[in-house]
């Protein structure tokens, strides 16, 4: 007996619903806080119907990766199509914004962000973070083939900050109306093709130093260890077992340091935003002009996340934590992207850094330092000085500038 193509059809219109709901589902809760009956729910079934398509909770999660990943290869298809790196990039942008347009139209529904994949068990986790490193090699391929090593590491750096620029967008992009998303994007792409720098500036960020850490030494090093494993495995991944066996502690020990694991969650981020902060305000204390500032803090975040010892929490984080708790995370770097922000426009003033929209270079910014814990195995390949040099030129100088090289 053969399924008749009506049949076909509704069965596929339905999953491809369920894998929709899903992918809600999972940028609201995380993957492994995603519920069968939350997916039913969002598509009018009841979980019974839910696991006539998909057995396992598991199996859900990694078909609405499998479907970001493919969603993430035809568009890097797509922008390949194009003649040089700055077209294939202006186009992979594009094709982001328009998503981003229809989506806020109701004409298209969200991707399941990539943020869970490393908390997913095997057999999914291999091959979701296989799809995922093949995904990052032909972003890379949008500069064209690697001449040599040297080029190879700076476009790895190039297409990890487009990567994370363009699921960064998410964040902020609902601060503008719809109908201002095309000059959204042509700002975000003149920051991606020139960079800030204005004539004549270079690299040369002052040697900084962080203050020491204000809570007490076995405190900052429970933080330290948490952040690392929340960064590498999400909110729901880090279990406090496991952040207490990173320690070689009981659980006990954890709540002798904090009531909750959303209290956890809120202690790294602050301490990571006071950490920005206090890279912002060292900047200041040194002086120079703000191109100097802003080079010597971004300098300086960029080292911290590639330092073992001590990395920020990434935005990451934020999904799976309570509403409440995950706005107070969003205004609070905010503020530290508005901070960003007016050293930029400080810039512009004074002819340091060059004219450009203050609030959405901030962003770059921030989607840069956030990002750059993941390229910490990268940046161990070569002298650090070198790594944060050519990770922060990727906004600092632009996507097309071989100069840093």
């Amino acid at each position: 007996m053969t399924t008749s193509p009506v049949a076909t059809k509704r069965y596929r219109a339905k999953r491809d619903a369920i894998l929709a709901a899903a992918a809600e589902a999972i940028n609201e809760a995380s993957a492994k806080g995603m519920t069968f009956a939350d997916v039913a729910r969002r598509v009018g079934l009841n979980t019974t119907s839910v696991t006539y398509y998909f057995k396992r909770k598991e199996d859900l999660a990694a078909a609405a990766f499998d479907h970001t990943l493919g969603w993430l290869q035809a568009t890097l298809d797509e922008s390949l199509t194009e003649p040089t790196p700055q077209a294939r990039v202006a186009r992979f942008l594009a094709i982001h914004f328009e998503r981003q347009r229809r989506i806020e139209a109701g004409e298209e529904r969200p991707t399941a962000v990539l943020a869970d994949l490393r908390a997913m068990d095997d057999p999914f986790k291999a091959r979701l973070l296989a799809g995922w490193r093949d995904v990052f090699r032909k972003t890379r391929t949008l500069w064209g083939p690697d001449s040599d090593r040297a080029h190879k590491d700076l476009n790895s750096a190039r297409a990890h900050v487009l990567l994370e620029n363009s699921f960064w967008l998410t964040v902020w992009l609902d601060r503008y109306e719809p109908d201002q998303y095309d000059r959204v994007e042509a700002r975000l792409m003149d920051v991606f093709a020139h960079g800030l720098a204005a004539p004549g500036q270079h690299w040369s960020p002052a040697p900084l130093a962080l203050a020491p850490a204000s809570e007490e030494p076995g405190r900052d090093a429970f933080l330290r260890a948490a952040t690392r494993l929340i960064n590498e495995l999400g909110y729901r991944g880090a279990s406090v077992q496991r952040i207490a066996s990173e320690l070689n502690v009981t659980k006990g020990s954890f709540y002798h340091h904090l009531d909750a694991k959303d209290d956890l969650v809120t202690a790294c981020y602050r301490r990571s935003f006071d950490t920005i902060g206090e890279a912002q305000r060292a900047a200041d204390r040194a002086g120079g002009s703000h191109w100097q500032r802003l080079s010597s803090a971004i300098a300086l975040l960029v080292d911290a996340q590639f330092a073992e010892q001590g990395p920020l929490l990434r935005t990451t984080a934020l999904s799976g934590l309570p509403l409440g708790v995950r706005q107070a995370m969003v205004d609070r770097s905010n503020r530290i992207a508005r901070r960003f922000a007016g050293t930029i426009s400080d810039g512009i003033a004074e002819g340091s850094v060059r004219a450009v929209d203050p609030l959405i270079a901030a962003q770059a910014l921030m989607a840069l330092q956030n990002a750059a814990f993941d390229m910490r195995n990268w940046a161990a390949t070569m002298e650090r000085d070198r790594a944060v040099r050519l990770y922060a030129s990727t906004v600092m100088t632009g996507l097309f500038d071989d100069r840093v090289l």
